[in-house]
């Protein structure tokens, strides 16, 4: 690589302040400058000699990020559409919807309560198992955003369990009516957060699927906590 470059790149996976520092300290050693900002997540590096692949592992010893080199001619980041943003969201919340109808098409007849049942069930499992693969991952992306998450960091490290304890419930069958109230509350909380942070038009990431899928905070996410808050309140009354 010629020296007196000068290297723009996009970064998947930085969410906050303490990431934008990771990042910033795992390249700076490989680098003339290094500049790293979280809005937009980009870093520009001068007279770097490491390659794309080099750099990405330097990176993967400080976290689950990722850098994306902008191209050369035009030095412009080609910006995704709203449908392949959200493909791993989409994914997951079809991939649920296909199983649960399935185990409904299994039993001869459909049957609304259960189905939301499972649907919650399954909701919780797979999207506690994503935050749980990261958890302080998820933890520092969560404060920025959730009410409680922001003034106590321990309830970010505890929410995926939550999540899954009431998976759990559902596909136990255990205590209905307490768990359904438990949703209700944690989903009404949760949204209140979200509203406000895309109300302020933050450019966060959010954290529905903890630090592993880089998705911007949006109308998504609140029409997600919302769902699952409707179905909980329709299965109390």
């Amino acid at each position: 690589m010629p020296m007196n470059t000068i290297r723009d790149f996009t970064i998947q996976g930085m969410h906050c302040g303490s990431c934008v520092k990771r990042v910033q300290e795992a390249l700076q050693p490989h680098a003339g400058t290094t500049l790293v900002k979280l809005s937009p997540p980009q870093a520009t590096l001068t007279n770097c000699t490491k390659t794309l692949q080099e750099l990405n592992l330097i990176l993967a010893a400080a976290g689950n990020y990722t850098l994306q080199e902008k191209a050369e001619k035009t030095g412009t980041i080609v910006v995704k559409g709203w449908f392949a943003t959200y493909q791993p969201l989409l994914t997951i919340i079809a991939y649920i919807l296909l199983v649960t109808l399935a185990i409904q098409a299994a039993g001869g007849h459909f049957s609304g309560e259960m189905w939301m049942m499972h649907f919650m069930a399954g909701f919780f499992l797979v999207f506690s198992f994503f935050k749980l693969l990261d958890i302080r991952g998820f933890s520092d992306s969560y404060a920025m955003y959730d009410l409680l998450a922001m003034r106590w960091k321990g309830y970010g490290l505890l929410y995926p369990f939550i999540e899954l304890g009431l998976g759990l419930g559902y596909v136990l069958h255990w205590q209905p009516r307490l768990v359904n109230t438990i949703t209700l509350a944690v989903m009404l909380f949760s949204s209140i957060g979200v509203i406000r942070a895309v109300g302020n038009r933050q450019k966060i990431q959010c954290a529905c699927l903890g630090s592993v899928f880089n998705l911007p905070m949006s109308t998504v996410t609140i029409i997600e906590d919302l769902t699952m808050a409707l179905m909980a309140g329709f299965s109390l009354l």
